[in-house]
């Protein structure tokens, strides 16, 4: 059987990178295009023939179950389980074995709650059940593969070694790394080590590499983003509703923009790039925004100008203000005739009050 109906998604994760867009919410729950990022992924899997999903959660683990229940509205059964303590990727796969009801041979696809792909995930499971492999990786290339784990693999692409992020040129062999999804044979999971901490990067599967597994890995270079930072999830979020990154859950056609129904956006403000703008949110009069995302019943004000920026649920941007690179946590307020540039980082609540950050000149 190439079908693999169980999956587990790791959605444990504090998303510290994100802050202050994971004060209040779990990264995995964080909206891209109009839907909790998790919902892109859980849509993902069900339209690659997996039923079950088990997700392992931690952080704030609360919020998931209200939302999206036992998952029958996405034709999903999905159960949670929840660590008392953080226990890694390994030990978090670990921990919900005893969930599975696959038998010992069959496939299960574990995915990382943070990595926007549109890697074909049953041709995944296809190259696991043809090779006979112990454990498959999804590899992908990127161009500087420093910020990342590598995995070489030989010219029938099984994998060879795993390598922590390289220090040196030397270092870099290959330029595949780890793309954070995986087939296991079901009786692997139970190979991990329970009760504690385990990273399947850097322990599972280098052990399993040395103990004579077969892992092997498939290189599937098709969209690939790790949401990690403010910057790149606003990325993500525009490139879902410009199609770029392919999605079953997008609540809208793909184009330039995605208007959530409550929405209210003046006649004359500019809208493009992926931005989408959410429900009960108000844009005012000759405002341009171009690829970014406006939560929840934030406003932006008459004039103002947003490129490649997220404003966090009930947040208020002032007229006039300028705003490249920047993440507005919750039910902060901006100022008019601000200007906030690249990587910063305005905290849920916060007041800037008029013109009081500048990067060029008032006049």
């Amino acid at each position: 059987m190439t079908e693999a109906r169980e999956a587990i998604l790791l959605v444990g994760g504090k998303g510290t990178r994100l802050r202050p867009l994971t004060v209040h919410t779990p990264k995995p729950m964080v909206p891209a295009a109009g839907v909790p990022f998790l919902t892109h992924q859980l849509a993902r899997a069900r339209a690659a023939g997996v039923e079950h999903i088990v997700l392992a959660t931690s952080y704030l683990a609360e919020v998931f179950e209200p939302y999206f229940g036992d998952g029958s509205s996405l034709g999903l059964s999905i159960e949670y389980v929840t660590e008392d303590e953080p226990l890694g990727t390994g030990g978090a796969i670990r921990n919900v074995a005893s969930r599975l009801t696959s038998g010992p041979d069959e496939p299960v696809i574990v995915f990382n709650g943070d990595i926007l792909t549109g890697l074909d995930i049953r041709a995944l499971v296809a190259a696991h059940a043809t090779s006979g492999a112990d454990v498959s990786l999804h590899l992908t290339r990127v161009e500087d593969p420093r910020a990342f784990g590598l995995v070489p693999t030989d010219d029938t692409g099984r994998v060879t070694a795993f390598l922590e992020k390289p220090q040196t040129p030397e270092e870099i062999v290959t330029d595949q790394i780890n793309a954070g999804a995986y087939v296991f044979r079901r009786s692997v999971v139970d190979t991990i080590p329970a009760g504690r901490p385990v990273s399947v990067e850097r322990e599972t599967f280098p052990g399993l590499l040395a103990s004579g597994a077969h892992l092997q890995g498939m290189v599937d270079s098709t969209y690939w983003l790790d949401l990690g930072t403010p910057q790149a999830f606003v990325r993500g979020s525009a490139d879902l509703v410009l199609g770029r990154a392919p999605s079953p859950a997008v609540p809208g056609r793909c184009g330039d923009r995605l208007v959530l129904p409550t929405a209210s956006v003046a006649a004359d403000a500019k809208l493009s790039g992926g931005t989408v703008v959410g429900e009960g949110a108000v844009i005012g009069e000759g405002a341009r925004i171009t690829g970014s995302t406006v939560l929840d019943g934030a406003v932006v004000e008459p004039g103002a100008v947003v490129t490649d920026s997220l404003i966090g649920a009930g947040a208020r941007i002032g007229s006039r203000s300028v705003l490249t690179g920047a993440v507005i946590g919750d039910g902060a307020h901006v100022g008019a005739d601000n200007e906030l540039r690249d990587g910063i980082r305005i905290w849920c609540g916060a007041v800037l009050p008029d013109a009081s950050v500048r990067f060029s000149s008032d006049q």
